[in-house]
């Protein structure tokens, strides 16, 4: 009996070891599918919300530190489901909170199993950088028609790439742009060749995205990232790495958009989109002007208006999240989701320069997404599904150190 007792272990062992396995290349491919958002649900919604219920039956485990970031999404939720009490015709609200609760799970998710193993990180980026790659490809050949049917992959002229919106597909490629950047930055020269050819997809998918916000974002993220690892590694030897890496690839980039812009259509709406401010951001009701008046409004109106009127009421949505948190989830739900943001922001400052494992992965993280902060000033980003996982790794990063710390404090009283 106690030979039995003794080598159960043994068994099953290997057989969890199995799971994680199988598991961690389910949620891998769960991120390949969100590269790919033509309608909602869309796939991924589908995938991983039957990973999430799958993965709840093997013990899916919310921790202390990861606690928080769910309480305030469920107080984000419950301002959303507020907010539909006030609407007249609900029409397709509730399957818009649904999404909306959904990708709330997801971030939860993200940053637990990422607590639960943070060796999931390479798998995440990996999965997220291929996804990245194809969908930006598909958005090249499709603003170019070479292939038949390329028109599903363009919207008005710009490259969409397997999203709805080219003002999605854009930001989307940010955080894979800075990994592989981030790659070739750190990791042996016979490595790069393959980086630099992603890399220049990926750059040349967010120039014909067209979309202001997504050229803003791009430049801010390689930026920061730079100045963030620069913080970091203070060697000669790796700044002039730095030095010559930046250079090398700006003038690849460069050389990229200066052969896209031989095409007159290209250089005429480069031309166009290039403007500060379009023709719809200025005037009465031009973007800012529904900013100005819709946050007036909302002031009186403290269980929002309900998601999708505000459209009904102005000539376009918000496009201003901040806004989009009051229309549609109320004074509740755009009180969680600052107090959201301003934490998650906190979190990933506090952590972003010690040596882990997975600084890379947070520092990328946690730069991206101040970026989608900055741009969601003129730009709903309340259903960006990669939005959600990277509030999802930032915590589960964090959680992560909290982690050690435990540990390390257990080892000491030990």
């Amino acid at each position: 009996m106690i030979a039995a007792t003794a080598t159960r272990p043994l068994v099953l062992r290997p057989q969890l070891a199995a799971i994680s396995i199988v598991g961690s290349g389910l949620v891998a491919f769960a991120v390949f599918l969100s590269g790919f958002v033509i309608a909602e649900p869309a796939p991924y919604e589908i995938f991983l919300a039957g990973l999430i219920g799958l993965w709840a039956l093997f013990g899916l485990r919310i921790s202390r530190a990861t606690a928080p970031l769910l309480a305030l999404l469920i107080l984000f939720m419950v301002g959303g489901i507020l907010s539909l009490t006030v609407m007249a015709d609900l029409a397709t609200a509730p399957m818009y909170m649904a999404v909306s609760g959904f990708l709330c799970l997801s971030a939860v998710f993200f940053a637990a199993i990422i607590e639960d193993r943070h060796q999931r990180l390479p798998l995440i980026f990996n999965a997220w950088v291929t996804a990245a790659v194809i969908t930006a490809l598909l958005g090249i050949v499709g603003y170019f028609g070479v292939i038949p049917g390329a028109e599903s992959f363009t919207l008005y002229d710009r490259a969409k790439g397997a999203f709805q919106d080219p003002n999605v597909f854009g930001p989307f490629l940010a955080a894979p742009a800075l990994y592989l950047v981030h790659g070739l930055l750190t990791q042996p020269i016979r490595r790069a060749p393959l980086k630099i050819a992603g890399l220049l997809v990926l750059e040349l998918g967010v120039f014909l995205s067209f979309s202001r916000a997504a050229w803003a974002l791009n430049l801010f993220c390689i930026l920061a990232l730079v100045f963030v690892m620069l913080l970091k590694q203070r060697s000669g030897l790796f700044r002039l790495r730095i030095l010559v890496m930046a250079l090398s690839g700006a003038l690849f980039i460069v050389a990229a958009l200066v052969i896209a812009l031989q095409s007159e259509r290209v250089a005429a709406l480069f031309s166009s989109r290039s403007q500060l401010v379009q023709e719809y951001d200025g005037g009465h009701l031009g973007r800012f002007d529904r900013h100005r008046i819709g946050f007036l409004m909302s002031m009186e109106k403290p269980l929002g208006i309900g998601p999708m009127v505000f459209s009904t009421m102005f000539p376009e949505d918000e496009h201003n999240v901040l806004l989009k948190s009051l229309t549609s989830y109320g004074w509740l739900g755009f009180i969680a989701y600052v107090t959201l943001i301003l934490w998650t922001l906190s979190l990933g400052f506090r952590f972003l320069l010690l040596d882990r494992p997975w600084q890379p992965y947070l520092a990328i993280a946690w730069v991206t997404l101040i970026g989608h902060v900055g741009i969601g000033n003129v730009i709903d980003t309340d259903h960006w599904r990669h939005f959600y996982l990277l509030v999802g790794v930032v915590w589960g990063c964090a959680a992560l150190e909290y982690r050690c710390r435990r540990q390390a404090l257990a080892g000491r009283s030990a």
